[in-house]
């Protein structure tokens, strides 16, 4: 795209209308800067928001479930086997099934995972006679639901991307100043190839930064299920 606005430029200021083309002043240039930076900013700011959230929801969603495993200790010995259980399954199913789905946004909150709710369904049926026994079911099922709050909060995340109407003003807005940067300098061919030339290469890491961090959970350096599979509980 940058070399053919090169070629146009110098083709349009070689012909009538290059003296109006050269007569453009280099003060143009910021203030079109300074809407390019400003909507580079803006749309920044939602990738690493969304990159931010992403990442506390998968740290609360495993610290929750590591809770449940902790606090859950306290419980009958059936209970606590069987809550592992689940949550063993919950992890692998999240780590193999769920994950590689969510990385497509193909989860919706329709999609409930039952092994966590038949275990909120199961502390809350416990039949717990003495005091810390009742504080533990309370607290296991407190951290259950803030588990279910916060994969709700992440399959809502995984579907967020900067949507095709920003990618268009910011196209449309680099276009602006290329083709403002090669008519300041469409007296020396060569200085305006560099100046295009860099700004082209500026522009590219930049998109290329966004767009790599655009989807939390797609990519090369997507988030990974790593903390759920830390806090798995072990056989028994």
């Amino acid at each position: 795209m940058s070399a053919t606005i090169h070629f146009v430029t110098g083709r349009l200021a070689a012909g009538p209308y290059g003296r109006s083309f050269k007569a453009i002043s280099p003060g143009l240039l910021s203030p079109l800067g300074i809407m390019f930076g400003l909507f580079i900013a803006f749309t920044a700011s939602q990738v690493w928001s969304d990159t931010a959230r992403a990442t506390a929801a998968v740290a609360t969603e495993a610290s929750a479930l590591r809770s449940v495993v902790v606090v859950s200790a306290v419980l009958p010995e059936d209970a606590q086997t069987e809550l592992r259980r689940m949550i063993r399954d919950y992890i692998q199913y999240t780590a193999t099934t769920e994950w590689p789905l969510v990385a497509k946004g193909a989860v919706t909150l329709n999609i409930s995972p039952p092994t966590l709710n038949n275990a909120l369904q199961y502390t809350l049926s416990l039949p717990v006679v003495t005091p810390g026994q009742q504080t533990a079911q309370r607290e296991v099922a407190a951290s259950l639901e803030q588990a279910l709050e916060v994969r709700r909060e992440r399959i809502l995340i995984s579907r967020s991307e900067v949507n095709g109407v920003k990618w268009l003003c910011l196209a449309f807005l680099a276009v602006c100043l290329l083709f403002a940067i090669a008519f300041v300098h469409c007296d020396n061919r060569l200085t305006s190839a560099v100046a295009i030339g860099l700004f082209s290469a500026a522009l590219a890491a930049t998109f290329f930064l966004i767009l790599s961090h655009d989807r939390p959970f797609t990519g090369e350096i997507a988030l990974s299920p790593a903390p759920l599979l830390q806090v798995m509980p072990e056989n028994r």
